[in-house]
């Protein structure tokens, strides 16, 4: 098999929290080097009970919500609402503006991570929606000693079932102890790797563990490299091409 794709740099994640609207926050991407990260913008993991987030406004994004524990209601602008359970996962466009809102479900704590998208500046302008993937919905890659939730994009011929507005793949990858994977990547997107449970190598062997977030920059490779520590991992990998014009960041989450 041909060479993977490097890694570049390993980022720690920063602990941002209790406040006003969650019980705990970790802050994985910061809009404020969207250069070095972009397309992507923001990614966080919080947990919370009450109030999480009333309803506010955003626009010239994408959002993708997966839910790791408990249970997340939403409602949006659009007239979409629902309760997305473990495992479940949002695909928002903002567009050219949306209002929603997200708190957990009566009587329950919500653990979700976030992951915030710039949209081309010829797109931001794009018609606002969302869209519900159920996990028992989504196309799973096997592998031996390895699961790849195919969220958005194709994987090996696997089309997850988000429809980005702009073209971005994002997969959640369980690993059992030990296993390794070259996973399919776009060569001339921008890659990360955040680990959300065990630890694992990444890359040319880079040793990423919990809550730290791998960069891999393009080049020509088409797969990255990931292999699981002894007591396995969870990893959610996204790809995408930087956006073409200055993102202004709104609203908290």
């Amino acid at each position: 098999m041909t060479a993977g794709r490097g890694v570049d740099r390993v980022e720690d994640g920063q602990h941002a929290g209790p406040d006003a609207e969650v019980d705990d926050r970790w802050v994985h991407i910061r809009p404020t080097e969207p250069e070095r990260t972009g397309p992507f913008l923001v990614l966080t993991e919080e947990r919370f009970t009450t109030p999480g987030f009333e309803t506010h406004a955003h626009r010239g994004i994408e959002t993708a919500t997966v839910v790791l524990d408990g249970a997340l209601g939403h409602a949006d602008s659009t007239g979409g609402a629902g309760v997305l359970h473990v495992g479940d996962a949002q695909w928002m466009t903002a567009g050219r503006g949306i209002e929603h809102r997200e708190v957990a479900a009566p009587g329950r704590h919500a653990h979700i991570l976030q992951l915030w998208v710039d949209l081309p500046a010829g797109l931001r302008d794009a018609p606002p929606g969302h869209q519900e993937l159920r996990a028992a919905d989504r196309p799973r890659l096997a592998r031996p000693g390895a699961v790849v939730d195919v969220v958005a994009g194709t994987v090996d011929g696997v089309v997850g079932p988000a429809r980005p507005v702009s073209p971005v793949q994002l997969v959640l990858v369980t690993l059992d102890p030990g296993a390794a994977l070259a996973l399919p990547v776009p060569p001339a997107d921008r890659t990360f790797a955040l680990v959300v449970a065990g630890d694992a190598e990444v890359g040319d062997g880079r040793p990423v563990g919990l809550r730290q977030t791998a960069w891999s920059e393009p080049g020509v490779a088409a797969h990255l490299d990931v292999r699981a520590g002894g007591k396995g991992a969870r990893l959610v990998v996204a790809s995408g091409r930087p956006a073409d014009a200055p993102f202004v960041a709104q609203a908290s989450s």
